[in-house]
């Protein structure tokens, strides 16, 4: 069997007999409505696991409910292919932001890779191809005080006459980080004082040029091997106090730093801003979903609080030979301090190198971070909604004295 497209263009083809369609659900294998699977709190669930075939998962879906406040952060997903060993596996996310969402956030949107659908955003859908051969095993840890309730599919299929382009396929791996805050220049070498933000402009757009980008850049992925990065979510949460002018976390340029110009600390791809590396403009400040781009969160009043972007290279695939490194600026020069996570997703030739993947932060290290830019917005949104009704009830009062008078 030769691994083929599967759009459109190609869905009427016919495959040969060796091809075979597979699902592992949760369903309810007594003939009941139990289609869920519990998992208690602190448990490890193997929840699919095919040996002895070659083929390649073609879909996940899943659902889920739990108690837990952040349980989108503390439900950690993990995939091995082809024997890796338990404490190697190419994938380990969060699953939330797994499904491209961070913040423990669930919203409806729609890319080519990932959906999350009605209701509320939570059907959540990944449409990565993911080859293996002869084995995967996906597992889900329950890393919460409470019972956790998942309903899933996935679909995949597989070839009895192996595939014979084995060697042409990378296997699906994903990498989550997180920096609260990333490393910050606080300084300017040239005057050598301090960024500060009663200096909007020269805070955000203009002081300072970045000269160490290994140094202070955030680091979206970092990978050994071959293969390609097929793009990754950024999710920023804006804590920075900036009310007296545009408070815009996103200046920095993306650099990706690929084979040789890695260790010559050459950019191999150097960008122009955040907004322009997720293929938008100026500051975007609404809502925008395309395949391969877009702003699922968009941010609050003046970009405060939680931020989300994607850009998946599907069309532009982000080729190593030998090594990788994905980063971008946190603010023009780094200036920035606030809280940045991300997830990358890439291809590559198994052995993969696991000491590039950062350690998986503790249920405390994951959790969504809390400010007073959040307390400040809530506060006006509860005021903003308790005003009428008191004024209403006032009014009430005052109209049923004057009426028993």
């Amino acid at each position: 069997m030769t691994i083929g497209n599967s759009s459109l263009q190609n869905i009427a083809k016919l495959r040969p007999d060796s091809t075979k369609r597979k699902r592992i659900s949760s369903y309810d294998k007594t003939g009941g409505n139990h289609d869920w699977l519990d998992v208690e709190p602190g448990e490890l669930r193997t929840i699919a696991e095919v040996k002895g075939n070659a083929g390649k998962i073609t879909h996940i879906w899943c659902t889920m409910t739990c108690k837990d406040k952040y349980y989108l952060r503390n439900i950690i997903l993990r995939m091995y292919w082809d024997g890796e060993d338990v404490d190697t596996p190419s994938v380990e996310v969060p699953i939330g932001d797994f499904f491209g969402i961070g913040h423990a956030k669930k919203e409806p949107f729609v890319s080519l890779p990932f959906q999350m659908t009605p209701r509320g955003g939570r059907g959540f859908n990944c449409w990565w191809p993911m080859p293996f051969s002869p084995q995967f095993k996906i597992t889900i840890e329950n890393d919460t005080l409470k019972l956790l309730k998942i309903y899933y599919y996935i679909d995949y299929e597989i070839y009895t006459d192996k595939f014979n382009d084995i060697d042409d396929y990378g296997r699906f791996h994903a990498q989550w980080r997180r920096e609260n805050p990333p490393k910050v220049k606080r300084i300017d070498p040239d005057t050598e004082k301090h960024y500060k933000t009663l200096q909007p402009i020269r805070f955000n757009y203009t002081g300072g040029k970045n000269t160490e980008p290994l140094v202070y850049n955030y680091k979206i992925l970092e990978a050994k091997g071959k293969g390609h990065y097929v793009g990754c979510h950024i999710d920023i949460d804006n804590v920075t106090f900036l009310p007296w002018s545009i408070n815009w976390p996103g200046e920095g340029d993306d650099m990706i730093f690929i084979d040789e110009d890695l260790k010559n600390e050459i950019p191999t791809l150097h960008g122009t801003g955040t907004e322009d590396y997720v293929n938008q403009a100026y500051g975007p400040g609404k809502k925008h979903f395309s395949p391969y781009h877009g702003t699922i969160i968009p941010g609050g009043f003046n970009f405060w609080g939680a931020i989300s972007y994607y850009r998946y290279h599907i069309e532009d695939p982000i080729y190593f030979n030998k090594k990788i490194l994905v980063s971008i600026e946190h603010g023009h020069d780094n200036h920035r301090a606030d809280d940045w996570s991300s997830t990358a997703y890439f291809y590559q030739r198994e052995p993969h190198d696991h000491r590039l993947y950062p350690k998986l932060l503790d249920r405390q290290g994951r959790k969504p971070r809390r400010h007073i830019a959040h307390l400040v917005r809530k506060f006006l949104c509860i005021c903003t909604l308790l005003i009428p009704i008191f004024t209403f009830l006032v009014l009430g009062i005052i109209t049923f004295i004057s009426f028993k008078k």
